[in-house]
């Protein structure tokens, strides 16, 4: 197939990440698809992160070094720079899953609104987890997050004119109110049915897991209502336990 003629904007934050920066600025670089710029926004790293961005600098399309606001305010700088049709964050750490993704995933559908895919977990010695527990779905819409976040951020490819400012209120999970206004625009949905990014387990939501899980639930209130989300919560439950118990079984 013939590639398309789309720009993808590729944003990565990071901060004080020495050990992944690298890692990850390769699997973006080292695409087989020419059509991306790739924006780096780094929040003042004092560690040797910055060092590392610069020899790759000459390649970047924009690097900023600056003190932020958090995780999202940083995305929100590479927002309001990027400029290419589509925008994906991959954050340090995260990796592009193979050299020919991006080119895969834009040849797998003509001009979508949002492409997505599944990822696959590594943990910090980059030891392979498996899919995630909550796989893709077939067909995704704003409703689809109900039993909670099936598509990592790393894994969603979205069009650049209805991605919104993500929103400061929400310091852990602002991501899923972002994706769900996202696909709240949206009309034509593309799941890649392929593997499409590889993510680091441990981020800043499960490093705080409760206040996430608090601001999950605030979200899922505002765009499904309450009563129906303490509903979808039972289920969440349910399905984890059943999980929980048949991976304990399997590792038995």
């Amino acid at each position: 197939m013939n590639q398309s003629p789309f720009t993808l904007s590729v944003i990565t934050i990071v901060y004080n990440n020495a050990r992944d920066i690298e890692r990850t600025m390769r699997s973006v670089l080292e695409q087989s698809y020419p059509h991306i710029e790739y924006i780096v926004i780094d929040g003042a790293s004092k560690d040797g992160t910055v060092d590392i961005i610069n020899l790759y600098k000459s390649k970047l399309t924009t690097f900023i070094s600056e003190p932020d606001g958090g995780i999202y305010d940083a995305m929100n700088k590479g927002l309001s720079v990027a400029k290419g049709d589509y925008v994906l964050f991959m954050n340090s750490g995260d990796e592009l899953y193979d050299k020919e993704t991006v080119a895969k995933v834009f040849a797998s559908a003509s001009n979508a609104d949002i492409y997505y895919g599944e990822t696959e977990m590594f943990n910090e010695n980059w030891d392979s987890l498996g899919k995630r527990r909550h796989q893709v779905p077939e067909t995704f819409n704003w409703k689809s997050f109900k039993y909670g976040m099936n598509i990592s951020h790393q894994a969603i490819y979205v069009k650049r004119s209805l991605a919104p400012q993500f929103d400061l209120q929400y310091k852990y999970s602002a991501d899923i109110d972002w994706v769900i206004k996202v696909a709240k625009k949206a009309t034509k949905i593309v799941n890649t049915r392929m593997y499409v990014a590889k993510y680091l387990v441990g981020g800043v939501s499960k490093q705080k897991h409760l206040d996430s899980l608090k601001e999950r639930f605030r979200i899922f209130n505002k765009y499904y209502g309450l009563v129906p989300n303490v509903f979808n919560h039972f289920i969440i439950a349910v399905k984890f336990a059943t999980y929980f118990i048949r991976h304990r079984r399997s590792n038995d």
